[in-house]
């Protein structure tokens, strides 16, 4: 008896102990394939993981949107993954996060693509490097470098100058932690593919090179928001070219200056030694005075064949402008603006 009751204990706690091996195993193989992390809006979010974050990191990352079931099991599911760092990057997951979706999606750093975008409201280099650095895990100090370099900007056929060209505004799909250099090379790609075969050979015809259309184009879209107007006042800036005649664009001037709030050019802003101040200086200035965006380039390209020489903002400011042949033409709608300027006290 004494015997069969020690084997009824010895199977007891053996079965006992399978028991609880095969829960702990079931326990662990739920977090593991199916979920350890829901949602605790029951919507989809996203982590921005950085260089060498500690897994304890990463769980509290994790955590500020989902709630967790079991660190313990995650930490598990780390060690027979082999998984101590993980990869930078963005990641979005859905509602439900399983330990294996997650350990090996930040170790083979599968990324979820990001939206990358600015606006032909950029004006300068510098403001360029900001606006992309907000966007990736990458510094303005390191993309402005790269911007104002020759030497960087020579693999890209450009230079300092002409080094906003590259980036044509609209919205790309790129990975958050992708390097400088990386970035740089997608934006020359999607240079290539905007610059079109039919689109080089119409630049050709109007003796541009494209970033002499980019150049104008940011001239032009400084001019005026006003679309319809953009292939006319193209077509009156190519008129003063050909004629030889300094373009006089006010936008060059403030752009030389560096003060992007004056509304009035006037006075010594006129004078400045500046290859962007074209009053002083003929021909297009050294590089664009912002990024302009793909359909204004494409207004130079299909310049209006006018006759104008000159333009003034219209008297009645409604947005538009006055277009003239002769400079007697454009003096009498200059003096009328000049007058409605001094009446609502804009300097």
């Amino acid at each position: 008896m004494k015997r069969k009751k020690i084997k009824r204990i010895v199977f007891g706690s053996i079965a006992a102990v399978l028991v609880l091996v095969g829960l702990a195993f079931g326990f662990d193989a739920y977090h593991f394939f199916l979920s350890n992390f829901k949602s605790l809006d029951g919507q989809q979010h996203g982590i921005y993981v950085y260089p060498d974050t500690p897994l304890d990191s990463v769980l509290n990352l994790v955590g500020e949107s989902y709630q967790i079931s079991s660190a313990a099991a995650f930490r598990r599911a780390c060690r027979k993954e082999n998984f101590t760092t993980p990869l930078p990057g963005y990641y979005e997951f859905g509602n439900i996060i399983s330990n294996r979706q997650l350990v090996r999606r930040l170790r083979d750093g599968r990324e979820t693509p990001v939206r990358l975008s600015w606006t032909n409201s950029v004006r300068t280099r510098e403001q360029l490097a900001k606006r992309l650095a907000e966007q990736l895990m990458l510094d303005s100090a390191t993309i402005a470098g790269c911007l104002g370099s020759d030497a960087y900007m020579e693999s890209y056929a450009l230079n300092r100058e002409t080094a906003v060209c590259l980036f044509i505004p609209n919205t790309y799909e790129v990975y958050w932690s992708m390097s400088v250099d990386q970035l740089f090379d997608r934006m020359f790609v999607e240079y290539n593919r905007f610059w079109t075969d039919q689109r080089l050979q119409r630049a050709e015809n109007i003796g541009f090179t494209p970033t002499e259309v980019a150049t104008l184009a940011s001239i032009v879209e400084s001019e005026t928001n006003r679309t319809a107007e953009h292939p006319i006042i193209a077509g009156l800036y190519i008129n003063r070219l050909h004629k030889g005649m300094p373009l006089q664009a006010c936008p060059t001037v403030i752009f030389a200056n560096g003060d992007f709030s004056v509304r009035r050019v006037q006075g010594d802003m006129l004078r400045i030694n500046s290859p962007y101040n074209t009053y002083r200086f003929r021909g297009l200035p050294p590089g664009p005075i912002r990024c302009p965006n793909g359909k204004t380039i494409d207004a130079v390209l299909n310049y209006d064949h006018n006759d104008y020489l000159y333009m003034c903002a219209n008297p009645d400011f409604s947005g538009n402008h006055k277009f003239s042949r002769t400079y007697a033409e454009h003096a009498a709608t200059a003096r009328q603006y000049q007058r409605e300027l001094n009446k609502r006290n804009i300097n």
